[in-house]
């Protein structure tokens, strides 16, 4: 009998493991703005390098892939070699035996479908379509291209105040943002080639936390101009900020009986408290923009009365209506939607759940608002029907992971089918359909029925959580365009045959997160002040500490702590836990001031523009 050996890592294997997960950190923080073309090149390679050689295609055909993409870069291209390209890309995808010379052929032709014009550019003016315009990772990825590494700098130097008053150029709700911000931002940080990105939403809070209430700019002198803004939320708050700054009376009409939108109705406490979202509202308003609440549009007022009454109209009434499941039944009592669910808990309207049992459709955030608020409210059980994966839930893994913890039960792959209401008009439960995963489609895998009997789940509440719309009918009428429950306008918000009413955020847009609406409108805000005859910048008025040339030696994050979840269930209270300062001056210092350093350099001083 012949000894066996316990296998070990080679030491080569060791140091490519850790090159692999090196070049993992690379990829994740690759910035936008990058040559397309350059980036083919490189894949290309690494897939080059992967192959056994076994076979033709992989081992020759990439090869002269590359060469071609080379002769690109080099100059040495003509449009044939395009053609040339896409017919040996294909031939590889056709013949090679596995999927390693199939997916590296597949990247390149799509790439040349996708990116042809870069291809193009290269071979006939010899450089790139992509410009340095806006060239540091979290910055141009953050829809409000908010100045991130300034307000990090000035947390470090202590200067809270300053850091809030520079975020407010770009987004009048620091505050609320520090709470509940999506940050896209992190995902191309920078930091992440040293070890993790800069918790950049967490600094923001702390920074909010500890400036304390900070007023607003001087408005510049008044204009004359008057300017309607339909809605509270905020994208009709920030675009009545800006407008109100630069000079134009504005008026926001709401009508609820507070002003925040989802921020207030649809947003839960523990996430977001509301006195500090007031923080935000409080300083847009200390600005001297107007209020009239109460007041719903095509009830109580129309866009043809407004339209005389003002030089201009801002339509941003949100996406506030509910989709539908299509099934019968939906209709019964104990069938809400998230939205007027969430709405009512907004109000302070008692919702008793009490022993009951709940069950949430869908696999968003609203949707796991929708069951922590359910939880928290005394439901028994509560639990989430969704038909794909948790990993394909659109939700931030941290809410995922907070419902967990919470004990919030996740029914996977099972896709609503019928509804079982009695005779009492209430519903009882629901029929799901188990599914299974299948094709991929669009980047994300489709699911079909199994095929297996449908499964019943017991309830006393059932709560839509599906997506949203918006309340159309008015609009429609006074011959604003919609199609498929949004508002169609030109790319500066405006209608063609409509001047002076424009339109943006989750109304025109569809349902987004709440920093895209923010960017909405302040480019908004700004093609209205063009319409008005002006062009007025803001600035914050605030200098950026020099850039620090000591070493950033690698750190850990600091991660923002939670209240434990059998504590945080039994109220409505933040969860989150603030930063102490020390730990926030450390978090700052670990940016590596990417608009000081490499391709930062290129901006040749910091924008005041839109």
């Amino acid at each position: 009998m012949s000894r066996l050996e316990i296998m070990s890592p080679t030491r080569a294997r060791i140091v490519m493991e850790g090159l692999y997960k090196d070049l993992e950190r690379r990829i994740e923080s690759s910035p936008p703005g990058l040559c397309p073309v350059d980036m083919a090149r490189a894949f290309l390679e690494l897939c080059h390098a992967q192959t056994c050689g076994k076979c033709v295609p992989c081992r020759i055909g990439l090869g002269q892939l590359n060469q071609l993409i080379r002769d690109v870069l080099n100059g040495k291209a003509t449009m044939d070699t395009l053609d040339l390209m896409e017919k040996t890309a294909l031939s590889i995808m056709d013949s090679a035996d596995c999927a390693i010379g199939y997916e590296a052929a597949n990247m390149v032709y799509k790439g040349l479908i996708g990116y042809r014009d870069d291809y193009v550019e290269h071979i006939r003016n010899g450089r790139c379509t992509c410009t340095y315009n806006q060239p540091v990772p979290c910055v141009a990825i953050c829809p409000a291209h908010v100045d991130i590494p300034g307000y990090v700098a000035l947390v470090e130097e202590g200067r809270y105040a300053d850091a809030i008053r520079l975020i407010r150029k770009d987004n009048p709700f620091p505050t609320t943002c520090g709470f509940i911000c999506e940050h896209p931002c992190e995902a191309r940080c920078r930091r992440n080639m040293v070890d993790d990105a800069v918790n950049i939403r967490g600094l923001k809070r702390f920074a909010a936390d500890y400036a304390g209430f900070v007023n607003p700019p001087e408005c510049a002198p008044s204009t004359g101009k008057k300017v309607a803004v339909l809605g509270g939320g905020p994208g009709g708050l920030s675009a009545a900020y800006y407008l109100q700054l630069m000079g134009h009376q504005t008026t926001v009409y709401e009508m609820l009986p507070k002003l925040g939108g989802m921020l207030r109705y649809g947003i839960p406490n523990y996430r977001l408290p509301k006195d500090r979202l007031d923080d935000d509202i409080n300083a847009i308003l200390k600005t001297g923009v107007e209020v009239k609440q109460g007041l719903k549009i095509g009830v109580d007022i129309t866009i043809q009365e407004l339209r005389e009454q003002y030089d201009a109209v801002l339509i941003t009434i949100g996406a506030s209506t509910d989709k539908k499941l299509g099934l019968p039944g939906e209709d019964a009592d104990g069938v809400l939607s998230a939205v007027q669910f969430l709405r009512s808990v907004g109000k302070d309207e008692i919702i008793d759940l009490t022993g009951k049992e709940v069950v949430v459709i869908g696999g968003g955030n609203v949707s796991m608002d929708a069951v922590r608020t359910a939880k928290r409210l005394g439901a028994k059980k509560v639990s989430i029907l969704y038909r794909r994966r948790r990993n394909d839930m659109t939700a931030l893994p941290g809410e995922i992971e907070g419902a967990v913890a919470e004990g919030i039960e996740i029914v996977t792959l099972k896709a609503p089918a019928s509804l079982d209401v009695g005779e009492d008009h209430k519903i009882h439960g629901i029929y799901a359909t188990p599914q299974m995963i299948s094709a991929i489609r669009d980047g994300r895998a489709s699911v079909k029925p199994t095929g297996e009997p449908d499964v019943y789940i017991p309830c006393d509440i059932l709560i839509k959580a599906i997506g949203q719309d918006i309340e159309s009918g008015h609009f429609e009428k006074a011959g604003i365009p919609v199609s498929r429950g949004k508002i169609v306008t030109l790319k500066s918000g405006a209608f063609e045959n409509m001047p002076g009413v424009f339109a943006g955020g989750d109304c025109s847009s569809g349902p987004a997160s709440v920093i895209k609406a923010i960017a909405a409108a302040k480019v908004v805000a700004a093609n209205i002040d063009e319409y008005l005859g002006y062009h007025h910048e803001i600035t914050s008025g605030v200098e950026i500490p020099e850039a620090s040339l000591k070493d950033k030696t690698p750190c850990g994050r600091v991660n923002l702590t939670e209240r434990d979840a059998c504590e945080r269930v039994c109220d409505f209270n933040a969860v989150e836990n603030c930063m102490t300062e020390k730990e926030a001056k450390q978090e700052a210092g670990r940016c590596l001031r990417c608009d000081h350093f490499g391709y930062g350099i290129f901006k040749g001083g910091r924008s005041t523009l839109w």
